[in-house]
């Protein structure tokens, strides 16, 4: 961050400390500290201050400038590096960066705390805030633990400012502009004015009360030059990585993406292509490659862990990991929809202005086909469905090459019976034994291995009968729901 001295002289002009700022000497006992971050971030919140402070070098009682013994790098608690330690004690949404300077010639060391975003920030998973000039456990101030969530529900990541106080020409240095107006096949702007324009009714930048700009963080996630360069998001880049065999004990290629979605999408799905396994097509009398995945589920799981992703989660970002035999894309966030419903339900997205603008940059639909579209080109090449795995704080997309029925597992056949009954089921059809051999690419005379499936289906109450007198030869099924 520029210019640290400039702001450390302007907090010490602050008369007394606040919610969001509080002078130290020396003392750096790191539960302190942990639970301090907790509450300063809270309590920014409160003070609508996009950060907070701490600084060591400053008398808490005068705001004089003394310096400070404190270099919080070299601290630790036991055997672990103090930041290290912090990280790991408080809540996924803390995020904070030490700094420090020497103003003349006394030494200063700061945290720069951004403020809480979702839910609270704990600290040994209790939350604090900040009353006067003490650190109090939330719980016990109602009044205001009341309003911390009412800002924190109202509150949209799209919305948040990420840079301020920009002067116009400023913005394009910071966002790739050109990028809006190529894609949507609009001329390129000959004044600022245009950009202008265009930027502040799409959101991407807001004019504020003292006539500068703020770029919001929906500008900085879609059009960033270098996401690394606003708080937050430069971990929200997309990570590839592919891996040697099976597992993840040999990496072969990594690599991150560093400019904004709209920017980088396209470049992260061609990669994504170019290193997914592939085999020679034997049949074609010209040498031709067969891709073992099906690049539009491919896509389509990368597009949604962009726009599904819980933002407010800091520390992780969507990544795609490249096997031999599978491609897993996992996301920070879990979905906002029952997972058993994912194909028929209406579209529901934790991030609706990204969602819309990235349809109208033809980056999505948002029209909630995306799974049907993963599923549907899965069986169009009689792979394995797509597997759906839901943790604490991620959700992870699974999607497999070829392998023959009988080694599929049983769990996975009963997977993907379900989406093909929920599949003909949108269309207006039913699922058959003869439509799922169809789909599972297996001859006639497998109808036996196939029945057998189906009964464990409707024992799972993943599927029922349309009519369950009907012959069995001619019997039909549709989801458990419909």
């Amino acid at each position: 961050m520029e210019n640290l001295d400039k702001l450390v002289i302007e907090l010490c002009k602050l008369p007394n400390e606040t919610g969001w700022v509080e002078f130290k000497h020396n003392n750096c006992d790191p539960k302190m500290i942990g639970e301090d971050i907790s509450a300063l971030a809270n309590s920014a919140v409160i003070a609508d201050r996009s950060h907070a402070y701490m600084i060591w070098g400053v008398d808490d009682g005068t705001h004089e400038i003394i310096g400070t013994n404190v270099r919080l790098k070299q601290e630790k608690k036991g055997n672990q590096e103090i930041e290290n330690w912090l990280r790991y004690m408080l809540s996924k949404n803390a995020d904070f960066e030490i700094q420090s300077i020497d103003i003349d010639g006394k030494h200063i060391e700061m945290l720069i705390i951004s403020k809480a975003a979702g839910v609270p920030v704990t600290f040994e998973k209790v939350d604090y805030i900040r009353v006067g000039s003490y650190t109090k456990k939330i719980i016990e101030f109602p009044s205001l633990q009341t309003q911390l969530w009412d800002k924190l529900r109202h509150e949209q990541f799209e919305e948040i400012f990420t840079m301020v106080d920009l002067q116009i020409n400023d913005v394009v240095k910071y966002l790739k502009c050109d990028t809006y107006f190529d894609i949507l096949n609009l001329p390129i702007p000959t004044s600022m004015d245009g950009y202008k324009h265009y930027l502040l009714e799409e959101g991407i930048i807001v004019k504020q009360d003292n006539g500068l700009f703020a770029i919001t963080n929906l500008g900085a996630i879609l059009f960033a030059r270098k996401l690394s360069d606003f708080p937050r998001l430069g971990r929200k880049a997309i990570r590839i990585v592919q891996y040697e065999g099976n597992n993840r004990l040999t990496i072969l290629k990594e690599d991150t993406t560093n400019e904004g979605y709209a920017i980088s999408f396209e470049n992260a799905a061609k990669l994504v292509n170019n290193l997914l396994p592939a085999k020679e097509d034997i049949n074609s009398v010209r040498r031709k490659s067969i891709n073992m995945f099906p690049l539009p589920a491919i896509r389509e799981a990368i597009a949604n862990s962009l726009i599904h992703q819980d933002f407010f989660l800091t520390g992780a970002g969507p990544i795609v990991e490249i096997f031999e035999n599978r491609v897993e894309v996992t996301n920070p966030g879990t979905p906002l929809v029952d997972i058993m419903r994912i194909i028929d339900n209406p579209p529901k997205s934790r991030n609706e202005k990204l969602a819309s603008l990235m349809r109208r940059l033809n980056m999505c639909e948002e029209l909630g086909r995306g799974w049907d579209r993963m599923v549907i080109s899965c069986e169009l090449q009689q792979l394995p469905a797509p597997r759906i795995q839901i943790y604490q704080e991620s959700t992870k997309v699974s999607l497999f090459s070829h392998l023959d029925f009988t080694n599929i597992p049983v769990e996975d056949k009963l997977w993907s019976t379900y989406l093909h009954a929920c599949i003909k089921f949108t269309e207006g059809e039913a699922l058959t034994n003869t439509s799922l051999r169809e789909r599972f690419g297996v001859a006639e005379t497998s109808a036996g291995s196939i029945s057998r499936l189906i009964k464990e289906a409707v024992n799972k109450k993943l599927i029922r009968p349309v009519d369950p007198t009907t012959a069995p030869r001619y019997m039909k099924y549709i989801p458990i729901w419909a």
